[in-house]
């Protein structure tokens, strides 16, 4: 295992829904990608960072894919392919891939911002026939175990969900409790 130091070049490669879906569905959150990305390059050099992205009809996204482009990620985004049955589909798995076999000659490291177990053979690849040390970031719960096996180094994200999670805003409803206190105020006040 290679260790980790200063002069080593970084590539990050992040595949977005994997890691929308598994905060969303694990914690009903939004993913911190500024932390993610941060933490990722770990004050090495950052050669590149990309952040693959499915375009859908909603306008909110646009926004989103301009906010990771100014974190410093480089967005490369595709349209969700809806077919004839109704069935939907949308993932960047050979994207991914091809990128990062085709930047690892210009890069020590590679960080697979990822838990998708399709990955092993990429990361087995990186390591065995390009010489790359290959690190995986993934939130744990959801993450391949596999996946976790064959890189160097696995960071958990549901370890520090305060960093990498923002809870998003919540509509202030009033709770029942709340209600009943405002309806017997009301009462009293009438008296």
């Amino acid at each position: 295992m290679t260790e980790i130091h200063k002069a080593q070049r970084v590539g990050v490669f992040v595949d977005v829904q994997n890691l929308y879906y598994s905060a969303r569905y694990e914690y009903n959150a939004h993913v911190n990608f500024k932390s993610i990305l941060l933490d990722a390059v770990k004050g090495r050099t950052l050669v590149r960072a990309l952040a693959y992205v499915i375009r859908t009809e909603e306008v909110s996204k646009e926004k989103f894919f301009e906010a990771l482009s100014h974190i410093g990620f480089e967005v490369r985004a595709k349209d969700l392919q809806i077919f004839a049955g109704g069935a939907k589909k949308g993932d960047w798995d050979i994207g991914i891939a091809m990128d990062a076999i085709e930047l690892a000659p210009r890069l020590d490291t590679i960080v697979l911002v990822s838990g998708d177990g399709d990955f092993i053979p990429l990361v087995e690849h990186l390591k065995r026939a390009l010489g790359c040390r290959v690190e995986v970031i993934a939130f744990g719960k959801s993450a391949s175990g596999k996946l976790r096996e064959a890189a160097d180094d696995f960071t958990d994200l549901d370890k520090n969900i305060k960093r990498y999670c923002i809870k998003p805003a919540q509509k202030a409803t009033p709770t029942r409790e709340l209600d009943t206190h405002a309806i017997e105020g009301e009462k009293r006040g009438a008296k």
